[in-house]
């Protein structure tokens, strides 16, 4: 199998942000460069619900606080999850850490269930196969506690919308306009919010969850996908080419743990060989103590 060398990603960042100033480079399974932040910023983001009717929420929140650094964000994660964790799926996380960091602290920020699906879509792809089950979903709380945000909202919305899309067909997933549920009133408020009435602020964790509803309905023909960005007043050219992104980083990890299964089999079978090995000259250093004890 090829070596997998270097993984280029701008990690489920929003897709028109500007560029910023290098710091390091990343090498391995790298999720784009290093950057360089401002600590001293203000930001919107979510804590408060207010509904207009029984079935759309609306999240808004406003603070006039400076936002934690990246480096704050990072030592919180460090510090909540002590365990060592793999280089392979640590290298990732932390690089995710950084991207989404930016994302939770834009003025423009609002969470929303779409955007959780998609974080927990790609969350569980790049954690799987983990060691330890418990392990993993400890991570999970550690991370998204460390963004200032609710790991169990997170879970919690990404099945509901998980629920709610096998429920559906492309049709009624596309018409989600003329309907009433709860689903279809986050999707409303997201339509609203991205057609100009509000704030909202694209990223490819949105596009991901997007990709993971339209997957659950068994709408896989693409101009499905067009018609639901069109609905949701989204711009499918950065949807696609975010997808693009996301199914090249999934096709690298795998070849990825791939090699690294790999690399641990072959370690198993030089410990055995070596057990093996020194049990065999142990043996014929007992029989040659008995060979001279008998002699004598």
């Amino acid at each position: 199998m090829a070596a997998v060398t270097s993984l280029s990603f701008t990690a489920l960042g929003h897709s028109s942000e500007r560029k910023v100033s290098s710091a390091s480079s990343t090498r391995s399974l790298g999720f784009g460069e290093g950057f360089r932040f401002r600590s001293n910023f203000s930001y919107e983001s979510v804590c408060v619900r207010s509904s207009s009717s029984s079935s759309r929420m609306v999240v808004q929140c406003m603070s006039t606080v400076d936002a934690p650094t990246v480096s704050e964000t990072k030592y919180n994660f460090l510090k909540a999850y002590k365990k060592p964790i793999p280089s392979i799926y640590n290298t990732v996380l932390q690089e995710l850490i950084v991207q989404q960091h930016l994302m939770r602290y834009k003025r423009t920020y609002r969470y929303d269930a779409v955007f959780a699906l998609g974080f927990v879509t790609v969350y569980d792809q790049l954690m799987e196969g983990y060691p330890s089950d418990e392990d993993r979903n400890a991570i999970f709380q550690a991370y998204v506690k460390a963004l200032n945000e609710d790991p169990e909202q997170y879970r919690k919305d990404a099945q509901k919308l998980e629920d709610w899309a096998r429920t559906q067909n492309a049709s009624l997933l596309i018409e989600f306009k003329s309907r009433e549920g709860e689903v279809e009133g986050i999707l409303k408020d997201i339509a609203e919010r991205a057609g100009g009435n509000g704030s909202f602020s694209y990223s490819r964790f949105f596009a991901v969850g997007l990709f993971r509803l339209l997957e659950l309905a068994n709408a896989s023909e693409p101009s499905y996908l067009e018609k639901l960005c069109s609905s949701l007043n989204i711009n499918k050219r950065s949807v696609d080419r975010d997808l693009d992104v996301y199914r090249n980083l999934l096709s690298k990890l795998v070849q990825a743990k791939e090699l690294l299964r790999e690399y641990v089999d072959r370690e198993k079978k030089k410990r055995e060989e070596r057990a093996e090995s020194q049990s065999q000259k142990a043996n014929e250093a007992v029989k040659n103590c008995l060979g001279e004890y008998q002699s004598v």
